[in-house]
């Protein structure tokens, strides 16, 4: 059984719609919600909380713009598979990146690895 919301410009919800055949789509309007949503989407670009923008100064970690292309190609991999909270290793790097908000907590270098054991992650990708 599939329940179907639509949202209408005015951003209130309508009752749900139940139907158990799949080719049942919610109507075609767009909300100003349903616009920022999209906009959302398509904006695969990263953050640096202010913890990890201290470490790359501190650790030396330079990042180009390819750099910075391939760990928001990873980041949007491990998000297609459902991470949350990812490391992601990068040549001689380690990123702890909070997924849904594409927000980089914190990064490492090889130097700074500590004893190399990462918690609080669920995932970790390699960056191509």
């Amino acid at each position: 059984m599939t329940k179907l919301v639509s949202i209408q410009p005015n951003n209130t919800i309508q009752t749900p719609v139940t139907s158990n055949h799949p080719s049942v789509k919610p109507p075609a309007q767009k909300s100003k919600f349903a616009d920022t949503l999209a906009q959302k989407t398509e904006d695969h670009s990263i953050r640096f909380s202010n913890h990890a923008q201290k470490r790359l100064q501190s650790r030396d970690i330079q990042l180009n713009d390819a750099g910075l292309e391939r760990l928001a190609k990873a980041v949007e991999k491990v998000d297609k598979r459902g991470g949350r909270d990812s490391l992601v290793l990068m040549d001689e790097m380690a990123f702890i990146v909070n997924v849904k908000d594409r927000l980089v907590v914190t990064a490492l270098d090889a130097r700074e690895r500590g004893e190399g054991v990462f918690t609080q992650i669920d995932s970790v990708v390699l960056a191509d």
